[in-house]
């Protein structure tokens, strides 16, 4: 259970178990718990039940996922997901089998609609998530209904048919690179192979149904949904509208055995270098201006991170000595735009030019042209300040650009912690996919951020800043930023932009600093290094990053859960002695409050001869281990 470690974790560790609970606002920032999570079982289909979020996950035959997850949501006028609020929960099981009932109304402003939930398994190895649903009030919505997780590793580039509504069915494959627009339309059913001999079946009723390559926006799936984006939208629901769909998932070609019930996996967590692949350089890290004054010692601590550059909106000067990254946003006037631009970085570093256009998702090669001709040598680039999904549907000429970009977060679609995780790996999705029409020119990635800074498309004005999340100060926040990292750079990502400099959506406080700061200045002393690509066999509990700065190796590995863990690492070589630092629930309050105490203060050492060690990790740990 979270804050709670076995005697063995706590001798592993040095230090004394602690009370249940007691550190859990370090771990995610909030004192709340995380969302339950009940095993479940139909047949030989396997999968886990969220009571709180009303949503199923990783439904899965034998250890290959058929579905990532399952849920039904109600979307406002602005693309918004109306939080569930879940209640009378009853879940049974016997049988081989289970039936699980609840309700959920979703009400926020105007918006007040209630459904009923129904999921059903049965041992013939088929299962069916029901919803029948009324509006209680009258309200714009762009969809409701279910979305169906299709998860990437078992279906990247695989044949797949689909069941169009007349009847007919297409031969496809869901896409191997993020694909721009719908793979596939008016779809009744999608049937994939999940094992040799073995087929999945996903029914859809209620409701016509497409499917999106959520990669778009760095969700780990495709997604299949409704109401199809070609309909008009928003739509107003009146009062009393009745709304019912299913899903049904089935297996067909399963041998007959003894059902068994659902049994946790009990496979120890791996981790490896993988020799085959190639290095990659290490990207270059910045950060975003928060655009507030900092005392002496919040400056000293940002020189102190190394950044590469910091992201300016506007020519404006920041933190002395560290290059700009310069956001230009061209109105209708853009030579005059360019020119005030270039007049004002005269006694500026200028790290890179970001060319955008506020009426523009992408930028025109034209501005490219222009702007090179307009402001001082700096390398001049653009994409979009929005979401990958812009760039990859505009997907402009790059012969003009020095560099593509586009900016990420990881909650577009989704708000929990699991959810997050899940979604980290797209992140290199993406990236790879924006090599294939970038023309060799480099991907740059600016800002991430935990949360979305705007709503692109939004079909009204909404005013006020996001709010802050608490994450961004939690264990969590780092070993998020950890995943983030390792994929981008395993990615060959060109450069990087992480969050702000200061405040709620930063990297520190006035008086401390946040984890994710250890874990950003862990991977910019590496600076001009490699990134070693490093797989983990189960990447959603435990992941690693590796780096290589000519004779110095250093590994980063984050516990991506709220439980302990232990990891077996493989170096693949001995290594006679290993330092080791832990950023966890024991170290953070010295960590952040007296960070260049605690970066300086002696380190335990660990042996691998054989080349392979075990590690104990508490909740959200990072750990480092130097070679």
């Amino acid at each position: 259970m979270p804050g709670k470690l076995s005697r063995r974790f706590a001798l592993q560790l040095g230090t004394a178990a602690l009370p249940l609970g007691a550190y859990q606002k370090f771990y995610s920032g909030k004192d709340e718990p995380l969302p339950k999570q009940i095993p479940l079982a139909a047949g030989r289909m396997t999968m886990v039940f969220e009571p709180d979020l009303g949503f199923l996950r990783y439904l899965r035959f034998g250890n290959a996922e058929i579905l990532r997850g399952l849920y039904a949501a109600v979307r406002d006028r602005n693309w918004g997901t109306v939080s569930p609020q879940v209640s009378n929960v009853k879940v049974q099981s016997g049988d081989g089998g289970f039936q699980a009932t609840f309700d959920v109304t979703c009400k926020q402003g105007n918006i007040d609609f209630f459904w009923r939930g129904v999921i059903t398994g049965e041992a013939r190895n088929r299962v069916q998530f029901a919803m029948e649903g009324e509006a209680r009030s009258t309200f714009l919505r762009n969809r409701i209904g279910f979305a169906v997780l299709h998860p990437i590793t078992e279906c990247a580039g695989n044949w797949c048919t689909v069941l169009h509504g007349d009847g007919s069915k297409e031969q496809g494959k869901f896409p191997l690179r993020v694909s721009p627009h719908q793979p596939f339309k008016d779809m009744a059913s999608v049937s994939h192979q999940v094992a040799p001999g073995v087929m999945a079946h996903v029914r859809f009723e209620g409701e016509t149904f497409e499917m999106e390559d959520h990669r778009n926006w760095t969700d780990a799936s495709y997604k299949t949904y409704c109401t199809p984006l070609a309909k008009p939208f928003p739509v107003e629901v009146p009062q009393g509208t009745k709304i019912r769909q299913s899903v049904t998932i089935e297996l067909e070609g399963v041998q007959a055995e003894t059902t068994r019930r659902f049994i946790v996996s009990r496979r120890a967590v791996e981790l490896a270098l993988d020799t085959k692949a190639a290095a990659v350089p290490v990207p270059k890290i910045g950060l975003g201006f928060a655009g507030d004054k900092l005392s002496a010692g919040a400056a000293r601590r940002i020189a102190g991170l190394k950044a590469a550059h910091l992201r300016v909106e506007g020519v404006k000067a920041a933190v002395e000595g560290i290059p700009l990254e310069v956001a230009l946003h061209l109105t209708g006037d853009g030579e005059a735009d360019l020119k005030a631009a270039a007049e004002a970085a005269k006694s500026l570093k200028i790290a890179r030019w970001l060319i955008y256009h506020k009426d523009q998702p992408a930028t025109d090669p034209k501005w490219i042209q222009l702007a090179k001709q307009r402001l001082p040598g700096a390398p001049v680039g653009g994409g979009t300040n929005a979401y990958f999904a812009e760039l990859n549907r505009a997907r402009p000429d790059p012969s003009g650009f020095d560099f593509l970009c586009y900016s990420l977060n990881p909650q577009v679609h989704a708000f929990d912690n699991t959810s997050l995780v899940e979604n980290v790996a797209a992140q290199a999705d993406a990236v790879l996919s924006a090599k294939q029409f970038s023309g060799g020119k480099p991907i740059v990635i600016t800002p991430v951020t935990l949360l979305p800074r705007f709503n692109p498309n939004a079909t009204e004005a909404v005013s006020g800043p996001p709010p802050a999340d608490p994450r961004q100060d939690s264990l969590f926040g780092a070993a998020w930023t950890l995943g983030s990292l390792k994929y981008l750079g395993e990615a060959g990502t060109g450069s990087v932009t992480y969050y702000e400099s200061a405040g709620p959506g930063g990297v520190l406080a006035e008086d401390r600093v946040y984890p994710l700061y250890h874990v950003l200045q862990a991977v910019t002393e590496f600076a001009g290094g490699e990134v070693l690509p490093l797989r983990s066999n189960q990447p959603l509990t435990v992941d690693a990053m590796a780096l290589r700065l000519g004779a110095k190796t250093r590994v980063l590995v984050a516990n991506m859960t709220a439980e302990a863990q232990t990891a077996r690492l493989r170096f693949g070589t001995p290594q006679k002695r290993l330092a080791v630092r832990r950023l966890d629930e024991y170290s953070i309050q010295q960590a952040t409050q007296a960070p260049e105490a605690w970066r300086t203060s002696p380190a335990d050492t660990l042996t691998a001869a054989s080349g392979t060690i075990d590690l104990a990790l508490a909740p959200y740990a990072v750990v480092w281990l130097d070679a």
